[in-house]
């Protein structure tokens, strides 16, 4: 009997242990492949869910001070807290909200069964208008111009967008009947909404590790201004807008304007703008006036300059922006891009991704002012340095 042969180091019996030929793509860079592609399919197919998940992180942003207070009132237990925090959420923000759109809802359709009877027949000039000092007599030329004949709105709106006022009707009416994908939306919202309260701790906590990882330098300092500048920025600009629409919706229906609950939550929409809101009760103040009703519209007018200007100068610069103070423009870039990039929703985002960049921007300032400032003591002691080295 032959006596087995010794297997020689780094040799098998199907072959050699180690390949002859290198891998055409090296493991650890097809494996940071396979994590992109992962992603970018996750982000392809859950997209639609952007919006929701987006808007609850807003409102756990924007909450997440007074959350605290009741993870400490029920000992801790964060199942419990975010169940209250969410029937908190329906009892005092989408209720309240859900009404004021049902009587603006019916209040918009009396401006649309006007325009829709003005597009059919024709309207005249009103009263009001046509008797306005100085422009009355050009808007009654104008007015009998576009609007005195049957089609002029049809007309008017095809020129300004393109769109004939029939499928503006028909786009309105999907739109009215899309109630049940709000309420999906709204449904997944509060979903990941429970979920950002009862687990948004210890997702902070895993987004620390990253960042410290990414940014060692300064992710203790992101941890304190990004979230605060979110809180501040969000809550700041929400609570303003609902108590401007509040109070001068309150305030149009007290001076007799039509449609109060209507331009109420323009009002507070547009409160979301820059000078947005000033706009907002003028045009209803000179409306008033126009109408034969001057002390009426002094009043609401004089009402809206003196609420503005308490907000203004107490509560705006303590609520708006926290730790960042926004100027106008960034602030106006941030609202305009927003809605523009992401609807409603944008109001909100856009300031706030505003606010990290100059964020960012100011901490670039400050290093280079760092930089300027240690640079003179590393001058002075280059010289000793070099007769420490020649010595």
């Amino acid at each position: 009997m032959k006596r087995a042969e010794i297997q020689k180091p780094g040799q098998r019996l199907f072959g050699l242990s180690t390949p002859l030929r290198a891998a055409v793509i090296p493991p650890l860079s097809a494996a940071r492949w396979l994590l992109v592609l992962i992603a970018a399919a996750g982000v392809y197919f859950f997209h639609g869910f952007l919006f929701p998940v987006l808007a609850a992180l807003v409102i756990a942003f924007a909450s997440w001070p007074l959350y605290r207070r009741l993870l400490a009132a029920v000992g801790g237990n964060r199942t419990i807290a975010a169940t209250l925090a969410i029937l908190f959420i329906l009892t005092f923000l989408v209720v309240p909200i859900a009404l004021a759109g049902t009587y603006a809802i019916n209040e918009l359709r009396e401006w649309v069964v006007w325009a829709i009877e003005t597009n059919r027949h024709g309207s005249a000039t009103p009263q009001w208008i046509a008797t306005m000092p100085v422009i009355g007599e050009w808007l009654n030329q104008q007015w009998t111009a576009n609007l005195g004949h049957p089609g002029g709105i049809g007309e008017l709106i095809q020129m300004v967008s393109g769109s004939n006022i029939g499928t503006i009707y028909r786009g309105a009416l999907a739109a009215g009947g899309s109630a049940f994908g709000l309420l999906l939306t709204l449904l997944f919202m509060l979903i990941a909404l429970f979920f950002a309260y009862r687990d948004g701790e210890a997702f902070a906590a895993q987004v620390d590790r990253l960042g410290e990882r990414i940014l060692p330098t300064r992710e203790i300092r992101s941890q304190r201004v990004v979230p605060a500048t979110i809180s501040s920025t969000v809550t700041g600009m929400t609570v303003i807008a609902i108590g401007e629409g509040l109070v001068l919706g309150v305030a149009y229906w007290l001076a007799g304007v039509p449609s109060p609950v209507t331009l109420g939550a323009l009002t507070g929409i547009m409160a979301l703008i820059p000078g947005g809101a000033p706009l907002s009760f003028t045009l209803v103040s000179i409306y008033l006036a126009a109408s034969g009703k001057l002390f009426a519209g002094m009043a609401l007018f004089t009402w809206g300059a003196v609420e503005l200007f308490i907000v203004d100068k107490t509560l705006r610069p303590k609520l708006v922006g926290g730790p960042i103070k926004l100027p106008f423009l960034p602030t106006f870039f941030g609202l305009i891009g927003g809605v523009k990039t992401m609807g409603f929703l944008g109001l909100f985002i856009g300031p706030v991704l505003m606010a990290l960049l100059v964020a960012i921007w100011r901490e670039w300032l400050r290093e280079v002012e760092m930089m300027d400032e240690q640079a003179p003591a590393i001058d002075e002691e280059a010289p000793e340095v070099r007769k420490i080295q020649a010595g």
